[in-house]
């Protein structure tokens, strides 16, 4: 990989910024501020628009180690005066409630903070309040030469229909799964390492109160169920269901059936129900993007890897790759140390797999008993039983379900 060219190099016939980066969602915008604040110039481009972004329905658990990485770049203002903290789950099974307390054990929480709520946050302090440059409704996205010391990105402007090219030293991918960054880098110079899990989780959002004051885990023979809060008004539901399922065989008394019969146990409140804002269904797999830099392209983000949402790691993952890519970036602007830049992609690949051996370790705890397989049955019981009897089984889950077991010098 060629080292970026300094910042004060600008040809004068074409617009040029060092960074433009693809995609404005977490990751993204957390980027974008970082490097504005360090006062290296970027453009963000989104295909969609301001309103859309603000108002995607996302999850929102965020892991401590991001939240204080934030505060100290000074992007968690409205996050640390409105989000509700979280310091246990609950795992329902048999007939009974086994909570476990995991701030008793790593000294950690969670936070919980819809994700369009801290997208919202991030966009007025990028574009209202630094005065930074965002293009929304871009179509028709291209990277050029990112393997030479001369990248470029064109689109098509929404307003004008015209083609237009930003000159740029780095192009920083955060355009998701479907993006054409993702594309690109396949194409060129990376492969796919993928694992599907074979099952499906109805996705869906009640408006009504949440009926715990943490995550539950329904272990079922029925298949899984979950429970998370995200809002005092609004709570998340998971069911787990057939692959490819169609959302509307799921009718509002068959979704409320379900729930009850998977999440009920003797001494929990009962569940309260209410209309039915969101239903999808999500094919369960992981993927990750190796590697995940070529030229002066760098992918952050569900364009690198995708994480079930079993342990809400995917944003936190997201937010990881930002921030290093930030750090990485500024030094290079400002003291010419490339070596960030040169180790980005093995640094985030080894907290990638460290959430990626998780996700699978516990999707097997979550679905083994539903499966109708024995044997993996036994073992999700004795995974299970371990958790609850084992301080050292505890201590390790712990530290992986709040995200500070993985290396990483976020912290």
């Amino acid at each position: 990989m060629v080292s970026p060219s300094p910042a004060s190099v600008i040809p004068s016939q074409q617009q040029h910024v060092p960074v433009v980066i693809v995609g404005a969602g977490p990751a993204g915008l957390t980027l974008a501020n970082v490097l504005r604040g360090a006062s290296v110039e970027c453009v963000v481009l989104e295909a969609e628009s301001r309103e859309f972004i603000e108002q995607r329905p996302r999850a929102g658990f965020i892991e401590e180690w991001a939240v204080r990485a934030l505060e100290r770049h000074g992007l968690a203002g409205r996050l640390l005066e409105r989000a509700q903290t979280h310091s246990a789950c609950e795992f329902r099974i048999d007939g009974e409630r086994h909570r476990f307390s995991y701030t008793e054990v790593s000294g950690h929480h969670h936070f919980v903070y819809p994700q369009p709520l801290l997208v919202t946050d991030l966009v007025r302090e990028y574009a209202d309040v630094k005065g930074g440059d965002i293009r929304f409704g871009v179509r028709d996205v291209e990277l050029h030469d990112i393997d030479t010391e001369k990248p470029s990105v064109s689109y098509t402007d929404p307003d004008s229909g015209r083609r237009r090219r930003i000159a740029c030293d780095v192009v920083a991918g955060c355009d998701g799964a479907r993006g054409v960054t993702r594309d690109l880098l396949l194409q060129e110079r990376a492969h796919v390492a993928r694992l599907d899990y074979g099952v499906g989780w109805l996705a869906l959002l009640a408006e009504a109160p949440p009926s715990s004051d943490c995550v539950v885990f329904g272990v079922h023979p029925r298949g899984f169920a979950a429970h998370m809060a995200r809002s005092p008004q609004v709570t998340r539901y998971y069911l787990q269901c057939q692959p490819g399922d169609d959302p509307e065989n799921w009718t509002h008394e068959r979704v409320w059936s379900e729930l009850r019969a998977r999440l009920s146990v003797a001494g929990a409140p009962p569940l309260t129900e209410g209309r039915l804002i969101e239903k999808r269904v999500l094919d369960m797999h992981n993927y990750v993007v190796q590697p995940m830099a070529y030229g002066r392209l760098f992918l952050v983000g569900d364009a690198a890897h995708l994480v079930a949402p079993i342990a809400a790691k995917g944003m936190n993952l997201a937010l990881y790759d930002a921030l290093l890519l930030a750090d990485a970036l500024v030094a290079s602007y400002r003291t010419g140390d490339v070596s960030g830049l040169h180790g980005y992609s093995a640094a985030c690949l080894r907290r990638v797999w460290e959430y990626q051996e998780f996700s699978e370790w516990f999707a097997e705890l979550l679905h083994g008993p539903s499966s109708g397989d024995p044997f993996r049955a036994g073992n999700a019981t004795a995974r299970l039983r371990r958790l609850f009897n084992s301080p050292a089984a505890a201590a390790a889950f712990a530290e992986s379900y709040i995200g500070s077991a993985a290396d990483g010098n976020r912290r």
